[in-house]
């Protein structure tokens, strides 16, 4: 008889809670084919196995050893939570927001002491602003800082490769992913977050949850760095109804993207939405979702009208069967070119090892080399 682990029940029903599973399908994810085992088990009057109890453990992405605990551990972000519906604070987190913010941390606090060890001084940009400037010079100055003017030509998806490039030569690192890690079944989903930002003076951070739609990045990119312009970490859904600086943040992205003063001069409301947005969207190099968040940000139209167009233009997106792309490719946007340039030239050096390297880039130590190559790095 297979020896049964004294696990503490209270952790099974927390673990199954916290990786937000019903009973039947946390019985179904164990491979059991009756929940009443599970019930048991919360309840504590049965046992499972250690092989049962392993299963537990990796079906709720828990370490094992939290199933032994007397109780359960208290689990905090390490960013301030922005998110908000309506004016109340979002509480419920999945276990793979908690994850994926963890993960850019470890290789955050990596690449700050490797700075410190190379002497690199603070950026000046980080915390240079409050909320109590005017959106219009914390845009401008943004602007002037990355060196990236208005568009004259080109699509919004050459403006945002442009305006990363631009961020990681400023030294900001940006990371972008809708998965944790390499794991496909582990999908970041937009409507719990669109992105967040750790401002640090030494090793800011700016991740973007790539489930979005790609239309919709761009402006998560500016609204995340507005958020280090005013010395602001934290993890952003974009809504409506924020705290001040969330709102603020919205404000600089739109200044940003496409300044009021011209939106207004071109915004011709005898004409459909459609019509608006694709014209107002070429003259500045933005995506149609873009102009449509500031036609609604400049009550140009209401809250429907926007919800309505942005669930419209998520639909089209799903609808677009992806290869998945090259993964070299998608791990450096999930590690960014930064951060990967900075690793693989410490492993190629032998300052660190091949294996820390392929931890850090969540890559296999004997493919660095084949990383670096396709990154050109």
């Amino acid at each position: 008889m297979a020896t049964q682990a004294l696990i503490n029940p209270q952790i099974v029903t927390w673990a199954r809670q916290r990786a937000g599973l019903s009973k039947e399908d946390f019985a179904q994810k164990l491979g059991i084919k009756k929940v009443e085992r599970v019930v048991e088990w919360e309840a504590g009057t049965s046992k499972p196995t250690f092989v049962q109890a392993q299963k537990i453990a990796n079906a709720t992405n828990i370490p094992f050893g939290y199933l032994f605990l007397v109780n359960p551990p208290k689990e905090e972000l390490p960013i301030p939570d922005l998110r908000t519906i309506g004016n109340k604070h979002r509480n419920e987190v999945s276990v793979e927001m908690r994850d994926i913010i963890k993960q850019v941390m470890y290789k955050q606090q990596w690449y700050k002491e490797y700075l410190r060890q190379i002497g690199e001084e603070e950026l000046p940009f980080v915390g240079r602003f409050t909320t109590k400037n005017t959106v219009y010079d914390v845009a401008q100055n943004i602007r002037g800082e990355l060196g990236v003017p208005l568009p004259q030509k080109g699509s919004w998806e050459d403006y945002q490769r442009q305006l990363i490039n631009a961020a990681e030569n400023s030294r900001i690192l940006v990371m972008r992913s809708g998965i944790v890690g390499n794991n496909t079944r582990r999908k970041l989903e937009v409507s719990e977050f669109r992105g967040f930002a750790i401002s640090d003076k030494l090793a800011p951070v700016i991740f973007i949850n790539s489930s979005d739609a790609p239309a919709a990045r761009l402006f998560t990119l500016i609204h995340e760095l507005a958020h280090l312009w005013i010395g602001s970490s934290g993890v952003s859904d974009l809504g409506n109804e924020h705290a001040e600086e969330e709102k603020f943040c919205n404000a600089v992205a739109g200044e940003f993207l496409v300044p009021e003063k011209e939106f207004h001069e071109m915004w011709n409301p005898l004409v459909s939405l459609l019509n608006n947005v694709v014209a107002i969207s070429s003259r500045f190099h933005v995506s149609k979702l873009v102009v449509a968040k500031r036609a609604f940000d400049c009550n140009a139209i209401d809250s429907d009208t926007y919800r309505e167009f942005y669930q419209r233009e998520m639909k089209a997106f799903r609808r677009k069967k992806s290869s998945g792309g090259d993964f070299n490719i998608t791990a450096g946007a999930r590690n960014s070119a930064l951060f990967s340039s900075a690793v693989v030239a410490e492993a190629m050096s032998g300052r660190i090892l091949l294996r820390d390297a392929g931890s850090l880039l969540g890559i296999q130590p004997n493919k660095i080399k084949t990383y670096a190559s396709k990154l050109a790095l």
